[in-house]
């Protein structure tokens, strides 16, 4: 046990800092989907020439120059125009910084691995904690050379760090490298264009706490009424007051609706981003507002009344209910998605299985999730596992980080409370300690099962082994049956074997008389009928 990783204590994981909702806008006229491809199309080309300058200055960037890029741009839009655009760059920018700083990581890490195993003498096999080196030669020469390209790499990334550099690309870099394989994408290239210029529109708006119906850029009613407010060059276009553009569609948000409509008729903040599906041929708008995050309740009361563990796996959630005492209730459970989609199916494969479990837990009356806190950027790496290829593809495609922040908002709604515990050894020490066991002729116990107990008891603070052995003296049923799973007190527990009457040895089978038959008893009352008894003649003494 001494080489064994600290295992981190359970926590209840924060509810979600914010709210986002979507609705179509429907019976768009040709005038109003004009006018959002125009103001699209110019507020994109501002903010990336605004995303290109904040990229020049890089370390250098000072309140003066974010005031300067924003009078700028005011001049060529509006102030709050302007505002939303530098406000979208910052971030864009801080979040290629922190992609940055993760590539770096990972490359060091890559590094570290392949230098310790072309120290070591080919074929050595490796430990627990260590890889061993190469296989054969061949290999060996060939991770020599995968080494100088990953430290040229390093070297290039860190300058670029060093010096403030960020390499962005508006639209998304997946999209731009499809420009170069339209066969495979199956599109033209007029269909790629199209979703090209969609992807660089900028139609999207900050709300201000205050102001009427809590955004004064792009305004929506508790009617459903949308307005935008028209740039500089395009205010000719304008239909309503005050430069502004009265879209025809109504838009109705059916989720969380009153709590938007609240909200917009206290003027309180609320931000909105217009865009357009191609393949859809639609347009839709989200809304978006921060809520104080919801106040966590204490462990001791999330476990009050059990609670359900989950095993997160790359194509199903394996969950089973748990008592206050860490003992598995009922049957098994599992939730299958299927993640080979686009990412539209995947996202909804993996809400459709929250669902299914959330409502499952609503209908035990549990309180609390314990899920693992997974977390497999370090683990991704090919250095990592080599020749694993299907393993690093398999953890490269569980939604862990998906899957957390969806739960996390979805449980807040129902009032479940999610426990993150530490991942350490749950489906090693959960296949050895309870995969045989809840095992039955007409159950088969999976691994992904045992994992799932392993997870709740560590949620509950109960050590994931079946069972503490008592000493040695003690393994008999003078003082009961030791163990872990219920207090002393606690009715139905596991106790004492019943006291059977009789002789109490363990030499004499229970069917023992069938086996003695064909022996001839001992005692007349024993005998069997069959057999004459002759009494031998006395012997005469003088």
């Amino acid at each position: 046990m001494a080489d064994l990783r600290p295992i981190a204590a359970p926590f209840v994981a924060l509810g979600p800092s914010g709210v986002a909702i979507r609705a179509r806008l429907k019976d768009l006229t040709p005038e109003d989907e004009k006018v959002l491809r125009l103001v699209g199309a110019h507020l994109g080309s501002l903010a990336s020439k605004d995303l290109k300058a904040r990229c020049m200055d890089g370390l250098e960037h000072s309140t003066e120059s974010w005031a300067a890029r924003k009078r700028d741009l005011t001049a060529e839009s509006s102030s709050r125009w302007a505002g939303s655009i530098t406000k979208a760059t910052h971030d864009q920018w801080a979040l290629a910084r922190r992609g940055q700083a993760a590539h770096v990581q990972s490359l060091e890490a890559g590094i570290t691995t392949i230098r310790h195993r072309l120290s070591l003498p080919v074929g050595e096999k490796g430990t627990k904690r260590a890889p061993g080196g190469y296989r054969c030669a061949h290999e060996w020469f060939n991770k020599t050379r995968r080494l100088h390209v990953l430290e040229d790499r390093l070297e290039k990334v860190r300058a670029d760090r060093e010096a403030g550099r960020v390499h962005v690309v508006r639209g998304g870099k997946r999209l731009l490298g499809t420009r170069h394989n339209l066969d495979a994408a199956q599109l033209t290239e007029a269909e790629w264009r199209k979703q090209w210029e969609a992807e660089r529109w900028f139609l999207q708006a900050d709300g201000e706490s205050g102001k009427r119906f809590g955004n004064e850029t792009i305004r929506i009613t508790p009617e459903g009424e949308v307005s935008i407010k028209l740039p500089v060059p395009l205010a000719d276009l304008a239909n309503a007051k005050h430069g502004r553009y009265v879209l025809a569609a109504q838009v109705r948000f059916p989720h969380r609706g009153q709590e938007w409509a609240d909200r917009v008729e206290a003027n309180r903040a609320v931000a909105y981003r217009i865009h357009y599906h191609t393949g859809r041929g639609r347009w839709y708008v989200d809304a978006s507002w921060q809520i104080p995050p919801t106040k966590t309740i204490p462990l001791k009361a999330a476990l009050a009344d059990g609670v359900i563990g989950v095993d997160t796996n790359a194509d199903h959630l394996a969950a089973w209910r748990l008592d206050t005492h860490g003992n598995p209730i009922g049957q098994p459970r599992r939730f299958s998605y299927d993640l080979s989609g686009n990412a539209q199916h995947r996202d909804a494969q993996v809400r459709h299985a929250l669902t299914r479990l959330l409502n499952w837990a609503t209908i035990c009356g549990v309180k609390a999730i314990a899920v693992e806190d997974l977390d497999f950027q370090a683990e991704k790496t090919r250095e990592k596992h080599g020749r694993k290829r299907r393993f690093r593809q398999l953890i490269s495609g569980m939604p862990t980080g998906r899957l957390r922040a969806r739960l996390a908002s979805m449980a807040d709604a129902t009032g479940i409370a999610i426990i993150a515990v530490d991942p350490a050894y749950t489906s090693k020490w959960g296949a050895q300690h309870w995969q045989k066991p809840m095992a039955t002729l007409t159950r088969k116990t999976t691994r992904h099962d045992a994992a799932s107990i392993a997870i709740g008891r560590r949620a509950q603070g109960h050590p994931i082994r079946r069972r503490t052995t008592p000493p040695r003296a003690h393994q008999s049923d003078v003082h009961g049956h030791r163990t872990v799973q219920a207090d002393r007190r606690a009715p139905g527990r596991e106790g004492p074997r019943p006291r059977i009457p009789g002789p109490r040895t363990r030499s004499v089978p229970p069917d023992a008389a069938s086996t003695r038959a064909t022996r001839t008893s001992k005692t007349v009352r024993g005998v069997r009928s069959d057999q004459v008894w002759v009494q031998d003649s006395l012997l005469l003494t003088e």
